[in-house]
């Protein structure tokens, strides 16, 4: 009797354990990689990675609308709560074969083997990754990080700044408590 307790107490564990490890992967954030996807990924095989998921996709018109400057499309990932996962833009409209461009991450879920997600401050971005460069806009400065083909938005507002201003950003400006506005993976 004593020998069915442990053999059903292996059981759980290892379908706790597998649960587990399944769940990781769907959250890891690796250079070209996020969750199940690859660079390899297609449109087409959107459906089958996220089934127990909601898929919405917002089409462009393509070459057949009126609009010059036209934008891209975008297959948005809902979990079943309703939650926004992620934002996928394919490398080209309107091809169920095309392979995946960039995908915005909107959980923080997501994380990479270091630790880097949404909800990273600039402190722990800085001290685990190398920031290759910083560009200025005018609302933002965006963080590249190489070994991730990733790019980080972190706000002016968020750096002491004026909106709108167009003074540089260097590294050392941005405090250790600013946060992410946009974390995107890029797969080219």
């Amino acid at each position: 009797m004593n020998t069915k307790y442990t053999h059903l107490i292996t059981i759980i564990l290892f379908l706790v354990f597998a649960a587990s490890c399944s769940n990781a992967k769907k959250f890891k954030i690796a250079k070209g990689q996020v969750g199940e996807i690859s660079k390899k990924t297609m449109v087409q095989d959107l459906g089958k990675i996220f089934a127990k998921d909601s898929l919405v996709k917002n089409l462009s018109e393509g070459s057949m609308g009126d609009d010059y400057f036209q934008d891209d499309d975008e297959y948005m990932v809902y979990d079943t709560e309703g939650k926004l996962l992620l934002t996928i833009m394919p490398k080209d409209q309107h091809d169920s074969t095309s392979t995946i461009k960039s995908i915005e991450i909107h959980d923080s879920r997501f994380t990479t083997e270091s630790g880097l997600n949404l909800d990273s401050r600039f402190v722990d971005i800085n001290a685990n990754n190398r920031i290759n460069r910083v560009e200025s806009t005018l609302k933002s400065a965006t963080l590249f990080i190489d070994e991730l083909n990733a790019t980080i938005v972190i706000d002016k507002e968020e750096l002491g700044l004026q909106e709108y201003s167009t003074q540089k950003v260097s590294l050392d400006q941005i405090p250790d408590l600013a946060r992410i506005k946009s974390f995107i993976i890029w797969f080219q």
